[in-house]
């Protein structure tokens, strides 16, 4: 069993389908770095610090996930070298559908290219969460709609607040 696996993503929020893959890569490795990007050229709605605190609310307080095999950080470099820092060489990815493979497939090979010892993984959420996207959460709260479907308690909470 490879040891560690690196999860990037912006999180912004986190959703049930960030979430299912964290717990099925949680069946394939003994830590999960759940890397929050940091990069300027982005219009996030929550700033990395709050992502972070998003983040940790939902898996340690709403879903009591061992603190012990998952770490949140937040990063600002390439993946690649977050793996070398890390010492991992799989990068866990999501795919919801096949809009997202040809992306994910282009930043796997680039990914790869950088550094040939480095693996991507694609995990599929539950196919109740393959809809899901942090956009799509935003928007539903924005207007006003029940998203507790979509995500957890403390994340709606902070979306709630945002939009006041």
């Amino acid at each position: 069993m490879a040891k560690t696996a690196i999860y990037p993503g912006t999180f912004d929020p986190i959703t049930y389908g960030h979430i299912d893959v964290i717990k099925k890569s949680l069946k394939l490795f003994e830590k999960i770095v759940v890397a929050v990007s940091d990069v300027e050229n982005k219009n996030y709605l929550f700033s990395a610090n709050e992502r972070i605190d998003i983040v940790k609310k939902a898996l340690f307080s709403d879903l009591k996930l061992d603190k012990k095999k998952v770490i949140v950080i937040s990063f600002t470099s390439l993946t690649t070298d977050l793996c070398k820092k890390y010492k991992s060489n799989i990068i866990l990815r999501g795919l919801r559908a096949v809009s997202d493979f040809e992306y994910e497939f282009q930043l796997a090979g680039m990914n790869r290219k950088l550094n040939k010892n480095i693996e991507t993984l694609f995990l599929m959420s539950d196919v109740e969460n393959q809809i899901i996207s942090s956009k799509f959460v935003k928007e539903i709260v924005k207007l006003n709609g029940d998203i507790r479907k979509f995500t957890t308690k403390s994340t709606i909470k902070s979306l709630k607040e945002k939009y006041e």
